[in-house]
């Protein structure tokens, strides 16, 4: 889940109680993975396990769970035969509880806190009548206990996105990855640029030091921005993806002088220069969309082991 999501939350519950659904076991082909959650008040949702006829239940039980104030285990059948709930094949099972008072208020804010600085969590949901809580697993991904009793909710904060360039394309792409899920840093020589970014977008003047497995993306306005850039970036450890835009002329600039300054070629062969997928794009919100579907590609599909 995104950072926005459990903002959303916070936001909203000093007014009314959210009932949060989240599934919690999967069986078969189903549209929304393990640990999916949205949430419900009395006249709206937002994020989503799935759509459809099952999530359109889960939003029944969440509006009864916030007038019973009592959680529900909701089972989607997913089957070709249930005609009404779509063609996956499989089940899915999702728990509905509300969230509500100064307790969950302060379980978000810890929640918040611990993912905006790099942390993972997990967050313990107790498949009983009681509040969720931060605890600490050896999981690596979430899964119901042993027991039966609770369920493990495995969080990781959101990848660091360094888009060094502030120009058309440079705003588009961090508007684009905030919906995908990035922590988006701007780098930017111009302060007048810097200061009209839009919110939850971090600006720098120089380009600053990366956290572990993070992503970049090169969108400057000039062939020496790129140089600039790469003779610093390529002395620190490999990010996770880098990605160079231009022609293949400026690029083929940009590596020769490298190339020239002792840059090693497997270094150079692991940038994605032309950034962002093949897609035809031609507008910056288009090109956005070609590097934001690359991104997604690098981090949801890893490469198969050799």
């Amino acid at each position: 889940m995104t950072l926005e999501f459990y903002r959303q939350v916070l936001d909203i519950l000093p007014q009314e109680p959210v009932a949060i659904a989240t599934v919690i076991h999967t069986q078969g082909s189903v549209p929304r993975e393990v640990g999916a959650m949205m949430a419900i008040t009395g006249d709206r949702t937002w994020d989503t396990i799935g759509g459809g006829a099952g999530e359109a239940a889960v939003i029944e039980a969440g509006r009864d769970v916030l007038r019973q104030g009592i959680p529900q285990r909701v089972t989607i059948d997913l089957a070709a035969t249930a005609g009404r709930h779509g063609v996956c094949g499989g089940q899915m099972q999702v728990w509905v509880a509300p969230w509500v008072g100064e307790q969950a208020i302060a379980l978000l804010q810890s929640l918040i806190t611990q993912l905006s600085a790099g942390h993972a969590v997990t967050l313990t949901i107790p498949l009983t009548d009681t509040l969720p809580h931060l605890s600490m697993t050896s999981l690596n991904q979430s899964a119901i206990a042993p027991d039966g009793q609770q369920f493990f909710h495995v969080l990781h904060p959101s990848p660091t996105l360094l888009i060094v360039g502030a120009g058309h394309v440079g705003l588009a792409l961090a508007r684009l990855a905030q919906m995908i899920d990035f922590q988006v840093w701007i780098q930017d020589d111009r302060p007048e640029v810097l200061q009209t970014l839009p919110p939850g977008i971090t600006g720098y003047k120089a380009l600053p030091a990366l956290p572990p497995a993070s992503y970049i993306a090169l969108v400057t306005r000039s062939y020496h921005h790129d140089l600039a850039a790469l003779r610093s970036l390529l002395q620190a450890p490999a990010p996770r993806y880098i990605g160079m835009i231009g022609s293949r002329a400026r690029i083929h600039r940009v590596f020769q002088q490298l190339e020239q300054d002792g840059i090693e070629s497997d270094r150079l062969s692991s940038i994605h220069a032309p950034i962002g997928l093949n897609i035809g794009a031609l507008t910056p919100d288009e090109i956005a969309v070609s590097i934001g579907a690359q991104l997604i590609q690098i981090r949801r599909c890893p490469p198969s082991a050799p």
